[in-house]
């Protein structure tokens, strides 16, 4: 549903616009609740300030504070061309603009606007999706991280969302209070158990566990998401967090490794547009001629892929990984970086996946534009990226904008 808003010049004739009004809207097309001057429910539903006539740019200064008070939103000014809208609507953009604000004019053909509509109802969605959710930190990012830092005031003002920090020591002491369970892990990772060494299927309840121990953690701090700092399990409990991460992420629960911040924002933003996981990987081969590159990591959303078997931990030879298989076609690689400052977003393929000994157990084979290569060897946003399904580049940089 469109809320519509008003603002209208007093020197025109208020039957001669109620009227042109009348005529407009219905030849949108659209589904729309008209609200007229009211502003004191703007920002529930998508909110158009419809510009009827020219002369209202002082009013609408005037409205301003209570506009901002009200929605994050982006003000979208409606136009229909008529009375000088078009040009009252130019000069408030323009002070928009000069206050640091978003803002946007919707002005053209019925079909035109009715479209623009609907791409920015997704947007809205998104940004409601964010707004005000919490995810947790659990322990501090990976030593390794050394440019991975985030801008948690900024992160908040811009997509609404907090950081809450969780001592890694909380989770070592839900999961030393929870007792394996045999079965259930075994049902878990269903078929995957067969054939498994022996190595493996022993780690499964203590990875399992980990889940558990995860999961109560977010029930109990509301979080929508969390990132770990995951290698520390390997010393803490001698297993590892991808079957955990795997889980949470299927089950809707925004789940990162490394205690990597920006990545797991960026995870909540691609899950925000496209209501799907995202997979956290790292380049681990570009060939800058082709475009091809190769992503890996030990973990991968369950609902991402088609099938998945279970291995070590690449790095360290424990626990339990994930060699997922996520079925080739069209895929966004995208990350943000932590003070929002930048972000990259790029469509490309996903040809294959691979099983290569040598690195992380997911593996895929992305190709992206030839171009992509410049962005990665001259100036990345670190080393984790985020695959998502589909081509979803223009709804991610309309969130961002």
């Amino acid at each position: 549903m469109v809320s519509i808003y008003t603002l209208t010049s007093p020197l025109h004739d208020k039957a001669a616009v109620d009227a042109a009004t009348r005529e407009f809207l219905e030849s949108l097309g659209i589904e729309y609740s008209f609200k007229g001057d009211d502003f004191s429910d703007y920002g529930y539903d998508l909110s158009l300030i419809f510009v009827r006539t020219g002369g209202t740019e002082g009013l609408f200064e005037e409205l301003l504070p209570t506009l901002q008070g009200l929605s994050r939103q982006t003000i979208l000014l409606l136009t229909s061309g008529k009375s000088n809208s078009l040009a009252a609507s130019m000069e408030i953009l323009s002070y928009l603009r000069q206050e640091g604000l978003r803002g946007e004019i919707l002005h053209g053909s019925p079909a035109y606007i009715r479209s623009r509509l609907e791409s920015l109802e997704v947007i809205e969605e998104a940004r409601r999706f964010l707004a005000y959710t919490t995810l947790g930190v659990i322990g501090k990012p990976s030593d390794w991280l050394i440019a991975s830092g985030v801008d948690e005031e900024v992160v908040f003002d811009r997509l609404g969302i907090n950081l809450q920090h969780i001592p890694m020591e909380e989770l070592v002491e839900e999961y030393s209070s929870l007792q394996d369970e045999i079965q259930e892990s075994r049902e878990a990772v269903g078929e995957a158990y067969t054939g498994q060494p022996t190595k493996v299927k022993e780690a499964i309840p203590g990875a399992y566990r980990i889940y558990k121990a995860l999961k109560i953690l977010a029930s109990d701090y509301g979080l929508s998401g969390l990132t770990i700092r995951c290698f520390d399990l390997l010393t803490s409990v001698h297993n590892t967090g991808c079957l955990a991460l795997a889980r949470l992420n299927s089950e809707g629960i925004v789940a990162g490794c490394e205690g990597d911040i920006p990545a797991m924002i960026s995870m909540m933003v691609g899950r925000a547009v496209t209501g799907c996981s995202g997979f956290q990987a790292n380049p681990s081969s570009i060939d800058p001629e082709s475009g091809e590159i190769v992503f890996a990591h030990c973990t991968v959303p369950l609902d991402m892929v088609s099938s998945f078997g279970l291995d070590t931990h690449f790095e360290s030879g424990i626990g339990v990984g994930i060699r997922g298989h996520i079925p080739s076609g069209p895929v966004t690689v995208f990350k943000v970086s932590g003070d929002l400052s930048r972000h990259f977003v790029c469509e490309g393929e996903l040809l294959r996946c691979e099983a290569k000994p040598d690195l992380c157990r997911t593996q895929v084979v992305v190709k992206l534009p030839a171009s992509a290569a410049e962005y990665f060897l001259k100036e990345p946003i670190g080393n984790h990226h985020i695959i998502l399904p589909g081509h979803v580049a223009a709804e991610l940089e309309a969130l961002l904008a």
